[in-house]
Parts: structure tokens; C-alpha cells; sequence
């Protein structure tokens, strides 16, 4: 009896294993989702899940079509070895390291490029995530949503277009609020507090919830388009105003309306919520010249080889602050002292070079007086370890941009 018994109690046992087996097999995927991003802002080493980010989440894919439009290798340039930073001396190669530097290109406005190298196993096929880079690609679509008149006006509420966010603080916020993070949202994009909107909205993702649900538990706490404060959730519902607009998911207008156009080179994609959602607020994969190529758009006004693609008064309008709270300069209305457009940042001064820029340092840098394009993409591990520059290194890395530019102006 004794034996019987031991025996039934290792075939429970063994089902149980087996159980236990087979479903973590089947939600392998989402348990590492977890993970990871509960890894996030803690100084772990993330190059490898950067560019893989399809392991991780569900994606929709954007696809190239067409020739791919050449960027052909110029007069190479050499990175000046040092650049300043507040009456500081940094070392280039030192910052590259410490930032950890996947990919530095810089293009010519005529897409000619002058740098281009790669770090820590990535290549010139690597697609690697854009984190709120891709906030500048909604811009873009918003744009040519109201060319096309799917979006009339961006003085139109949210809710004409997104009547899910009727009742919610999304409601009397117009599009150009949310373009310009005034939206009034209450919200805390503090990524070293475990306790923050931002860290909640990332464990909503990573456990498969709605974005758009995660979107109407937030409440009020400016009057819209009063105060700029960095606000995720104003691209992620700028996301469903575009479906609802457009019919179109937001990768499936962008490869219609801007990736079919630019001869891209590789295939994007973009992360996906469990129901299908795109992640509005930096979910776009792509390889490091295909970025250069969505930065040289914008640097010749919209238009590609004689197509206007975005409307050009749109590129001008997203790099010009419209409002005082998108001023740059230190304000209480604002907490940056950068500016802002329409998802697109001023560093230094309103008619200067812009950028679009993603946590743990991914750049596009767009430079008009030098008629230059810098991209940057990189997995800073110190990245939101602190609330301020000294894990950011924003700032930096714009003077690091700096020094390249005059260097690259002056090359023949």
C-alpha cells in the first residue's frame, strides 16, 4: 500500500511538472516580457533585448517597397577626439563607451554619409527600438493626416476622433495639446521611481493589458495647453486618434504614407499591446540608416527626391515652439528647460538644430545650418537610474552633436 501510494504520488507529481512545463513553454515569451521590463532603470546591460524586441511583444510589421534609395559614402570624417560640455572636457570615445553606443551615423543633406559604425554586435541590418524616437514618426502621420483631411484641424478635441477617452482627463484636450505634452494629463515620467505613471504604464504592457484602459484611469491636473510636462500617454492617445482617423493602424499608414516613399532599406516594425494596440509612445524598430532617412526627410522640409511626402509647412511647424510653455529656458510651466514642438525637441535655441530623442539616448538629431543629420542609437545602462542628467546624459550627448557638426561643416 505503501508503495501504490508513492508511485501515485510521483505520476501527480510528474503531472504536475509536466503541467508546470507546458505552460511555461506557452507564455514564455510574456514571462520574459516581464522580466525584462521589470529589469528596466536598473542598470542591467540591455543591448541584446534592443534589438530583439519581436522575442518580447507582439509586432506588425511595415514593409519597404521599392528601390532603396542610395546613401552614398562620402569624405569620411574623424570624430574630434574631446567636446565641451559646460566649460567640461569630455572625451569622445570615453562617452560612446559609457553610453553604450550601438550606432553613430552622420549624413549630408544630400544624404551623403560621412560616419557611420557600429558597437556591441550590431550591423547595418540591426533594427533596434526607438523608444520615444518614434514619437516624431506620430507627428509626421498626424501631419499628413490633416493634409489629407483625415484629422480637420488640430484644434479639434482628441475625443472627435477617440470617443473612448469621452469622460476620461483626455477629454476637452485638443490634438495640438497632446502634440505639444499639454495636455494637463497628470502624470509622473520619472523612470527611477518604481512608483511612477510611466513605470506603471510599462507593467501594464508587459502584462498584457489595453493601453487605451491604462489611458482612461489618469486624472487632471492642468488646465489643457498651459503647461508642458512629458507625457507618454498625449502619443500614445494621439496613436488612437490616428486609427480612428485614418482606418489605418499607425504602421500601416506609416509604411503607406512615408516608408513606401523613402526607399527604405529594410522592413520596420512596431510593438504591439496584447489587443493589437501599437505602442504610440516608442514602439518603432528599424536599422540605424533607415532612421537617417526619416531625419533627412524632415531636414529637406518634408520632401523626397521632388515628392512632398510630409506637408513641408507641417516639418516647420513641429521644430517651432507655438507657446510659451514650449519655450526653451528654464519656467515653471515647463519641466525641461528644452523646448517643444510637435513631438520633435529644441535643445538650445528656437530656430537651432531639433531633435527626435528616446530614453537610454537614442537620437535623431536634425540640423539645418549644417545641413546635417546625426543619429545616435544606444543602450545606456545607467539610463533612468536618477531623475536628472547625471544618468540621462541628454544634454550631453547634444554637445557631443555640437562638436561633430562643426567638425563635419567644415570637412570638404
Amino acid at each position: 500500500m505503501r508503495l501504490g501510494a508513492g508511485r501515485i504520488a510521483l505520476a501527480v507529481l510528474a503531472v504536475i511538472v509536466v503541467g508546470v512545463a507546458i505552460f511555461g513553454v506557452a507564455k514564455w515569451r510574456e514571462i520574459n516580457r516581464v522580466r525584462f521590463v521589470s529589469s528596466m532603470f536598473s542598470g542591467v546591460e540591455q543591448v541584446d533585448r534592443f534589438r530583439d524586441m519581436d522575442s518580447y511583444f507582439p509586432v506588425r510589421a511595415f514593409q519597404r517597397s521599392g528601390p532603396v534609395s542610395v546613401l552614398p559614402a562620402g569624405s569620411k570624417i574623424t570624430l574630434p577626439e574631446t567636446f565641451d560640455w559646460y566649460g567640461e572636457t569630455r572625451e569622445i570615445a570615453s562617452f560612446l563607451d559609457e553610453t553604450d553606443t550601438t550606432g553613430l551615423l552622420v549624413a549630408k543633406g544630400d544624404g551623403t554619409l560621412v560616419y557611420e559604425k557600429y558597437w556591441r554586435g550590431n550591423d547595418a541590418d540591426t533594427r533596434w527600438i526607438s523608444w520615444s524616437v518614434g514619437k516624431s514618426f506620430i507627428s509626421a502621420l498626424v501631419g499628413i493626416a490633416i493634409e489629407e483631411g483625415k484629422i480637420a484641424s488640430i484644434g479639434d478635441q482628441l475625443v472627435k476622433y477617440a470617443p473612448e477617452l469621452e469622460g476620461t482627463a483626455y477629454d476637452g484636450v485638443t490634438v495640438m495639446d497632446a502634440l505639444e505634452m499639454s495636455s494637463g494629463v497628470a502624470w509622473n515620467e520619472d523612470y527611477s521611481d518604481p512608483e511612477s505613471d510611466i513605470a506603471h504604464f510599462g507593467r501594464a504592457l508587459a502584462l498584457g493589458d489595453s493601453m487605451v484602459d491604462f489611458a482612461k484611469t489618469l486624472k487632471r491636473k492642468h488646465e489643457p495647453g498651459t503647461v508642458n510636462y512629458y507625457n507618454s500617454m498625449d502619443a500614445q492617445v494621439l496613436g488612437l486618434v490616428l486609427q480612428n482617423a485614418t482606418g489605418m493602424s499607425p504602421s500601416e499608414y506609416l509604411e503607406k504614407k512615408i516608408w513606401s516613399k523613402i526607399g527604405a532599406e529594410h522592413d520596420g516594425y512596431w510593438v504591439l499591446d496584447d489587443t493589437g494596440t501599437e505602442l504610440a509612445a516608442g514602439g518603432v524598430n528599424m536599422t540605424l540608416r533607415d532612421y537617417a532617412r526619416f531625419g533627412l526627410l524632415y531636414l529637406n522640409e518634408g520632401s523626397w527626391h521632388g515628392e512632398q511626402v510630409v506637408p513641408a509647412d507641417w516639418v516647420k511647424a513641429s521644430h517651432t515652439p507655438d507657446a510659451p510653455q514650449l519655450m526653451p529656458g528654464e519656467q515653471e510651466i515647463s519641466d525641461t528647460i528644452w523646448g517643444y514642438g510637435y513631438l520633435w525637441w529644441l535643445p538650445r535655441e528656437v530656430d537651432g538644430p531639433y531633435a527626435a530623442v528616446g530614453i537610454y539616448n537614442q537620437f535623431i538629431y536634425v540640423d539645418p545650418a549644417h545641413d546635417l543629420v546625426i543619429v545616435k542609437t544606444s543602450a545606456n545602462s545607467d539610463y533612468g537610474q536618477t531623475n536628472d542628467e547625471t544618468s540621462w546624459r541628454e544634454d550631453e550627448t547634444v554637445a557631443l552633436f555640437e562638436a561633430i557638426a562643426e567638425t563635419a561643416g567644415t570637412a570638404n
